[in-house]
């Protein structure tokens, strides 16, 4: 190892330890640790354009132990990203570009939100499958797409059972360019790994399916990169582990305390004392070698970059599908569908969103995903066949049963930036996907989950396959919308939101049972975009308001008929979206629910949201678990009959 490889760790340490001691908070350990394998990673393998940060063909770095930041945002710093040394002095403070975990869209070069340990592996295999898929549909004599993906993880990611899941699907898939650095160091936060594990890794990613490699010291960065080189060579996904020290240099080194307490201000000072500099300072020689690096990369940049645009005046047409998957979806109308507007229509709508999603991934090639072993019960799975170890060009994967992988991977494909990441389940088991899907939230991902059979109207399987209190669990994670359609057109208009969306992922909510359509016609706009509408106008006069989503407004309509042949006159409102209709402007949320009138809710679960906008009205709902019966009598016993409705709304108004 150089002489400046050895005085850039040194400095990256000291680095790190101001941030944190400044801050008065982070984690000491893995950044003194890991020092040697970020700098390796960041000057001797990554392809990388800290000029065009977004460059398509970069290699891919996930921060799957996130609580790593510092080391990160040093690195970048050095490495010419827009983190500057007072970015690294603000660190882990309200505004700065450096907080307490990697954020993507918010740090320059940072290519995942990470931190909740589990999630970084998943993304990383999402990406690797991206990856693939493109490079395999769109290269030819020329290569359009050509990267790898890193992870850097330590024990606690691969403990977590998301992860195991992840690790699976890749090592059956062979994602050959995915390679995992495994920081290594027998440490983990409350005390020696061996307390809680003791499997055997190399054994265990061997059975995986992957490629197992070994680094006996963290500090050879000679030997890293060997061994990162033998892991491009393979045909298989490869982990390396490293065997590192925790807390490197510092007086805490191999114990848990380095973990996660910055080290006293005076040992900090020391450091620094003895290698001398100021807070914060960076040697100009350390500066001018990642200066170097940066200028090499910058050759690989413009080589990629001239091999691009021989594809293109060679292969204008795969080029221009390539570009605009890229450059992001155009938006798709319903005309576009070619689906006639059907009044008669009665399947569930877990029919109705597989054919949409057919449609779509028609459109649109970039779409990639499946189901988690239950496309014959969602209805959803992707275009072209298997994506395979030997079919590279098919877009339905098969998730098996991994939902929290599954959720995670589509995080992956579409952080990719020409792909986009879809899903399907049991809607009772979104509690499986709830981490992944609010990472997807956190960084803006339009990814597309499609889950069925959505009420106690599941039935005989039981409340442990009846969701009851999953749609106040996804409504209240932020920036997701949620929409639950009533039938046919809504369930379109729903997938074409969900589709069109840019920063937000989506939630449709399907049904099992059939369901007669609301719609007496074709809408010229999409009703759903508004959130809230006003399904069955009052005939004469308004004497109350009945507010449902899903196979509840076909409820709410058929005791519309009732009253109004006991001559009271009601509203039906459809509600498939409260994150749509949230948005809506004060005018027209009164105009559709004016605060005058008795509001009934009506939704087959515990429905929180719905009490915001029943200005004093009554809620029927569920707020225990169900029972074990025929679908009809499940209903039934809960209270959601035409009967009960009308007996409820004649007893307030």
């Amino acid at each position: 190892m150089k002489a400046i490889d050895k005085k850039s760790i040194s400095n990256i340490r000291i680095l790190t330890m101001e941030m944190i001691t400044n801050a008065q908070s982070g984690h000491p350990g893995i950044a003194l640790g890991a020092a040697p394998i970020m700098h390796t990673l960041y000057t001797k393998v990554l392809k990388k354009n800290p000029y065009d940060s977004t460059w398509f063909n970069r290699d891919r770095f996930v921060l799957a132990a996130g609580h790593g930041s510092s080391l990160l945002y040093a690195i970048l710093h050095l490495s010419g990203y827009q983190v500057k040394l007072t970015d690294l002095k603000e660190f882990r403070k309200i505004g700065s570009l450096t907080p307490g975990h990697p954020e993507y869209h918010y740090t320059d070069g940072v290519d995942a939100t990470s931190g909740p340990l589990g999630q970084g592996i998943p993304m990383a295999v999402g990406m690797a499958i991206s990856e693939e898929y493109l490079r395999h549909k769109y290269n030819k004599d020329i290569d359009l797409i050509d990267y790898y993906t890193f992870v850097l993880c330590g024990d606690g990611d691969l403990q977590e059972g998301v992860t195991a899941e992840a690790l699976s699907i890749a090592g059956h898939l062979q994602l050959n360019k995915l390679i995992i650095l495994y920081d290594s160091n027998d440490i983990q936060l409350d005390g020696e790994v061996k307390k809680c594990n003791t499997e055997n890794v190399k054994e265990r990613f061997k059975a995986l399916g992957f490629n197992y490699l070994r680094v006996n010291d963290g500090e050879n960065c000679d030997d890293l990169l060997k061994k990162i080189n033998l892991a491009k060579a393979s045909d298989k996904p490869t982990l390396i582990e490293i065997k590192t020290i925790i807390g490197k240099t510092s007086s805490k080194e191999n114990t848990s305390k380095v973990h996660g307490s910055p080290l006293a201000a005076l040992e900090v000072e020391e450091m620094r004392k003895a290698f001398g500099g100021k807070q914060f300072e960076v040697k100009k020689s350390v500066y001018n070698y990642y200066k170097e690096v940066k200028e090499a990369n910058l050759l690989v940049y413009n080589y990629h970059k001239e091999q691009e645009k021989l594809y293109q005046e060679k292969y204008p047409l795969e080029y221009l599908e390539f570009k605009n998957l890229l450059a992001g979806r155009k938006e798709i109308s319903r005309s576009d569908l070619n689906l006639e507007f059907d009044p008669n229509y009665s399947k569930a709508t877990r029919y109705v969103s597989g054919e949409v999603m057919k449609i779509l991934s028609n459109i649109d090639k970039g779409m990639l995903g499946g189901s988690a072993d239950l496309v014959a019960s969602t209805s959803i799975s992707g275009n072209d066949g298997d994506f395979t170890a030997l079919n590279r060009t098919g877009r339905n994967i098969r998730f098996g049963v991994r939902e929290h992988a599954m959720a995670a991977i589509c995080n992956g494909i579409t952080l990719n930036g020409a792909t986009r990441g879809f899903c399907s389940g049991f809607f009772v088991f979104s509690d499986y996907l709830k981490p992944a899907m609010r990472m997807a939230s956190l960084m803006g991902l339009p990814v597309i989950y499609i889950f069925s059979h959505d009420s106690i109207a599941v039935g005989e399987d039981g409340p442990t396959h009846q969701p009851i209190e999953q749609l106040t669990m996804v409504r209240s994670i932020p920036n997701m919308n949620v929409i639950r359609p009533c039938g046919r057109e809504e369930t379109i208009e729903a997938l074409l939101v969900a589709y069109n969306s840019k920063n937000n992922p989506t939630c449709v909510i399907t049904s099992r049972q059939n369901i007669l359509e609301s719609r007496n016609s074709l809408s010229n706009e999409n009703l759903v975009a508004k959130g809230a509408y006003i399904i069955g106008k009052e005939i004469n006069k308004l004497d109350a308001i009945i507010l449902a989503s899903g196979s509840e407004v076909r409820l709410a309509m058929d005791a519309k008929k009732v009253l109004f042949e006991q001559e009271i006159d009601v509203r039906v409102v459809s509600i498939p979206s409260f994150y749509l209709f949230d948005k809506q402007k004060e005018e027209y949320i009164l105009e559709v629910l004016p605060k005058d009138k008795f509001i009934l809710g009506l939704e087959m679960s515990d429905a929180t949201h719905y009490y915001k906008y029943l200005n004093g009205g009554k809620l029927l709902n569920i707020s225990e678990f169900g029972i074990s019966g025929k679908a009809s009598d499940v209903i039934n016993h809960f209270g959601f009959t035409v009967e009960n409705v009308v007996k409820t709304i004649k007893e307030n108004i």
